[in-house]
């Protein structure tokens, strides 16, 4: 027998206080045109994505019966998506080009403007995914 019950193991040491992490995935379709890049290059033509936008919020202490936060208290990001991305044009919509990596950035700027979280709650990264195989995340750093 192995681990922390196994006799002459000695007293079990925290390793110190965790982290509780929660996500959350949006979809929504829209398309782009990426400019600078190379003649020919396939995102320099007008396409489009089914983006899945996926946030994680963070915690180190749980709040109500046991939530980093309510899932529920998400949906504003869903209506946001909804009304300012879904069915767009992202060069009309952000003001720098709409890659999954400044995607990512302005909507991790707008949870953290607009998501009234508890105190403690901070949103960790928001990842954006153009396809199946291929995200961008932004993370902020957790004090």
């Amino acid at each position: 027998m192995s681990g922390p019950a196994s006799a002459g193991s000695g007293p079990v040491t925290a390793i110190g206080p965790g982290i509780y992490r929660i996500h959350k995935s949006f979809m929504f379709e829209a398309a782009h045109q990426l400019s600078g890049l190379p003649e020919g290059h396939k995102c320099g033509r007008l396409h489009g994505h089914g983006y899945t936008v996926e946030v994680t919020l963070a915690s180190r202490r749980l709040t109500g019966p046991g939530f980093v936060v309510d899932f529920a208290e998400l949906d504003l990001l869903k209506r946001h998506l909804d009304g300012e991305f879904d069915h767009r044009f992202l060069n009309d919509v952000v003001d720098v080009e709409p890659t999954s990596e400044n995607l990512a950035r302005a909507l991790f700027d707008w949870c953290a403007t607009h998501l009234a979280l508890p105190d403690g709650v901070v949103v960790d990264a928001v990842r954006v995914r153009e396809t199946a195989t291929s995200w961008a995340e932004y993370r902020q750093n957790i004090p």
